[in-house]
């Protein structure tokens, strides 16, 4: 009997070798790290170049870079940071060399990345990616384009005509605001001390000195919010306005929330405070940065400061700080915004100062209608006097209506508001190369309140204790503009100084989020 045959299996091709050269090729570690670096600086860079064409910045670029969601800060910074600075050169390039075509505009930030590597970075391979194998082949009519703009400007070579777009260092010490919701600052010393020096600061509580370029963005305390990397002139603003535990208290324009959780902890996390924001990304950040505290006594509330109603659900509130939008000239060097588009020429924009001014008086004579409030802070980050004395001055037959008087924050602080009206010597100041930032705090204070009293009594005892006090104080009471040398990199950004109803969504966070 014939058997059947059983079917043949055919054995598996073994699978070709490829050979292709298109393939992608491995990358090493530093490959990889670069490659990754390039494009989260790219997306900083998309955030900040947008915020500036809007004039609407979502957070300064530190304050991008350090977000949890980018994980290689440091290279990160690095890139963005160099690639602003050399930024102007690098669009001069592109444009000779005809680089940018209709396909690379959606990519704009990763080629002016990648193009600062190529150029002025460090020599690695730009392995990797489209972008990178894109502009590698285009080295040369790079260079070639860089060499003919060194020509326009006679420059003797490539670092000559580079340190005619660089700003000169801005060094400051670091300042570190230890967050007592969590960590007292004893604990806070002792930790630091192991790795920096690090001292007290000797006008503002709870915060820390450590030397110029302190790296802490990686450091355990920070990560988890013990400590709060903050200059000295904005610890001011919520110390000024001085909260006591158990007060209603409305932080009219919170974002990114550093001052906001400053106070939570001044309250010592009792009370309530009512943080707005109108930016919906902002507003996404001050709530990263609530939770991030850990404080318990925040409510944060998404919508329009203006469209609150002083009589309604707030009619209670004792303080409010209000530090709104500004031209933020006074922090421009540290927060690099003077290399931005809108900020690389000499013309003062009056426009745009003149709308912002326009909102911060409205925004003041807001707060001041509060019926139950004792204590106002106005503050910006503006050396400009039409945002500072300007927008005080224009409120004032209000406040005098309303019960209210200017009060003097700081009375040993020497420098003061611009002589610019009756009472400015009330104003404080912080100057942008003496201090290395320029903030303006306006203190308004209802008449007889008991806080208003003390601050009074204090204010004599000090002037009573400076040897020749009356003459003394009155000889910082203001700020000499004729006499100010600045250097002439400041000349150019902070010439104006020296011109003279949506809903609201709330959302309430608690230690344990």
């Amino acid at each position: 009997m014939a058997r059947n045959k059983a079917p043949s299996v055919k054995p598996k091709p073994k699978p070709k070798q490829t050979t292709d050269k298109s393939a992608k090729p491995r990358l090493n570690n530093a490959e990889r790290s670069a490659y990754f670096a390039r494009r989260e600086a790219a997306k900083v860079l998309h955030t900040v170049l947008q915020g500036d064409a809007n004039r609407q910045a979502v957070a300064s670029i530190k304050s991008l870079v350090y977000s949890p969601s980018i994980r290689n800060k440091r290279a990160t910074f690095a890139l963005v940071c160099q690639t602003l600075k050399h930024l102007r050169i690098i669009k001069d390039v592109l444009e000779i060399a005809n680089i940018i075509n209709s396909k690379w505009k959606r990519q704009e930030e990763l080629i002016y990345i990648i193009a600062y590597d190529i150029l002025f970075g460090k020599e690695i391979s730009l392995v990797g990616g489209d972008a990178e194998k894109f502009l590698a082949c285009r080295k040369d009519a790079m260079q070639s384009a860089l060499a003919k703009l060194v020509v326009r400007k006679k420059a003797k070579n490539i670092d000559d005509f580079i340190a005619l777009y660089q700003p000169p260092d801005i060094t400051k010490p670091c300042y570190v605001r230890v967050n007592t919701l969590k960590l007292d600052v004893d604990s806070a010393l002792h930790e630091l001390g192991k790795q920096f020096k690090v001292q007290k600061d000797d006008m503002i509580p709870h915060l820390l000195v450590l030397p110029p370029h302190t790296d802490l963005h990686n450091h355990s305390l920070v990560l988890n919010g013990s400590i709060f990397v903050q200059g000295k002139a904005s610890s001011m603003v919520a110390a000024v306005l001085d909260p006591k535990p158990g007060w209603e208290v409305l932080d009219a324009c919170s974002a990114p929330g550093n001052k906001t959780v400053h106070l939570a902890a001044l309250m010592k996390g009792k009370g309530k405070i009512i943080a707005c924001e109108l930016n919906k990304d902002r507003a996404k950040r001050l709530e990263d940065t609530v939770r991030l505290s850990g404080a318990a006594n925040i409510e944060v509330l998404h919508g329009d400061f203006l469209n609150i109603d002083p009589k309604g659900p707030f009619s209670k509130v004792s303080a409010i700080l209000l530090d709104p939008s500004c031209s933020g000239s006074g922090t421009a060097a540290q927060r690099l915004d003077h290399l931005l588009p809108s900020r690389t020429t000499d013309v003062v924009d009056t426009v745009r100062l003149n709308k912002l001014a326009a909102f911060q008086k409205k925004a003041l004579a807001h707060a001041l209608s509060f019926p139950a409030v004792k204590r106002i802070v106005y503050s910006t980050c503006s050396i400009n006097q039409i945002e500072n004395e300007d927008v005080v001055n224009s409120v004032l037959p209000l406040a005098t209506s309303n019960g209210f008087q200017l009060a003097t924050p700081f009375p040993q602080w020497q420098r003061r508001g611009l002589p610019v009206f009756e009472g400015s010597e009330h104003l404080l100041r912080t100057d942008p190369v003496e201090d290395k930032e320029g903030f303006f705090i306006a203190l308004f204070v209802k008449k007889g309140s008991e806080k208003n009293s003390e601050e009074r009594s204090g204010s004599r005892k000090l002037a009573g204790s400076l040897a020749n006090g009356r003459g003394r104080l009155k000889r910082f009471c203001h700020v000499n503009t004729k006499n100010l040398a600045l250097p002439v990199f400041y000349r150019g950004i902070f010439k104006p100084w020296l011109h003279t109803k949506s809903s609201l969504t709330r959302k309430t966070y608690n230690s344990s989020n």
